[in-house]
């Protein structure tokens, strides 16, 4: 930790993204109006009671973008949630047995991966249908590849580590083997995934609310909020900025502090800091 609040880039995206955060889960607090109710005539301009305006409808934009906040955080830790359970018992299977079983979730994989995931997960969305719900499960199931394979390259590299050897001679089950002795070990490289996941749930929601398959209104999302405001580019032209802003820097922010992690795991990174 103290490597990192010495990463400045890293320091400001914990800082912004901290905010974000905040934002979102006192939206309840900070708010004086519901997402849904109209509070006065359209596309108003900001003022001190409404600190961004109103939308085309009439609905205070300032709480649709901290209640669309907590949409967005609840399917990215949810969707991250789900590939990373996957993804692990998946790599961890793959890597540790080996051979066939292997071979079969590998291609598995492999199949998973052909399909770009903003495709796979539209797909996933027409057959299960719009919602909230849904969108958390077909992010989750496009990331899952990723964290298998990163958890399978890991295991490949510590199964045959010696203190693997003294667990399984001591009459250690490969359940055991598997969660207790070579998961903890993988840990630094699933880190680092977790905050690049996260994001990319973060933007997939958004575009997949942008194209109406995600969160339905009247539930804000970003996305969707960027489909209705660029209508009105011209009249109200901070409702576009904000929602575009919103999903932006919540990215960005996740995405360096990703990279940063990244290097703070980095073996040759350890070695020249040692």
């Amino acid at each position: 930790m103290k490597k990192i609040l010495k990463d400045t880039a890293a320091l400001i995206s914990i800082i912004i993204f901290g905010c974000i955060t905040v934002l979102a889960l006192l939206a309840p607090v900070l708010t004086s109006y519901r997402f849904d109710e109209m509070v006065n005539a359209p596309l108003l301009s900001p003022s001190a009671q409404y600190l961004l305006g109103t939308d085309e409808i009439g609905r205070d934009i300032f709480t649709r973008i901290v209640y669309a906040g907590r949409v967005s955080l609840i399917v990215g830790i949810s969707a991250t949630m789900i590939a990373m359970a996957g993804g692990i018992v998946l790599g961890l299977i793959s890597g540790y047995y080996g051979g066939k079983i292997d071979s079969i979730i590998s291609r598995f994989l492999d199949g998973l991966l052909a399909f770009p995931s903003i495709i796979l997960a539209l797909a996933v969305m027409a057959v299960l249908g719009p919602d909230i719900y849904n969108a958390m499960l077909a992010i989750g199931i496009v990331s899952i590849p990723i964290f298998a394979r990163i958890t399978r390259s890991s295991v490949l590299t510590i199964k045959s580590k010696e203190f693997v050897e003294a667990s399984r001679s001591m009459g250690a089950e490969d359940c055991r083997i598997m969660f207790r002795v070579i998961l903890p070990n993988c840990f630094s490289p699933i880190l680092v995934q977790i905050s690049l996941t996260f994001a990319s749930a973060v933007l997939t929601e958004a575009a997949l609310s942008f194209l109406g398959l995600g969160v339905q209104p009247p539930t804000p999302s970003w996305g969707s909020m960027l489909n209705a405001s660029r209508t009105f580019l011209s009249q109200a032209p901070l409702y576009c900025i904000v929602s575009g802003a919103a999903v932006f820097s919540t990215v960005l922010c996740l995405n360096v502090l990703g990279d940063s992690l990244r290097d703070l795991f980095d073996p040759r990174e350890i070695k020249k800091r040692a």
